[in-house]
């Protein structure tokens, strides 16, 4: 499965890490992501993965 939230499509950065000297090398900033399970309509559970961003706003609106 893919590092990807499940709502909101959050997925892992790239960018560069920049020495004193100037010298750059590539890094990979990967979302923070939670496993979570959800309960849906028909009684079943589903595990879902989700950015911890994500859930923090979830519980705020709920």
């Amino acid at each position: 499965m893919a590092r990807k939230c499940f709502f909101t499509g959050k997925g892992p950065m790239v960018g560069n890490n920049v020495s004193h000297a100037n010298n750059k090398n590539k890094k990979r900033s990967l979302p923070n992501l939670r496993s979570v399970r959800v309960a849906l309509a028909d009684g079943t559970t589903m595990k879902i993965k989700v950015a911890a961003s994500t859930l923090r706003t979830m519980k705020k609106r709920s």
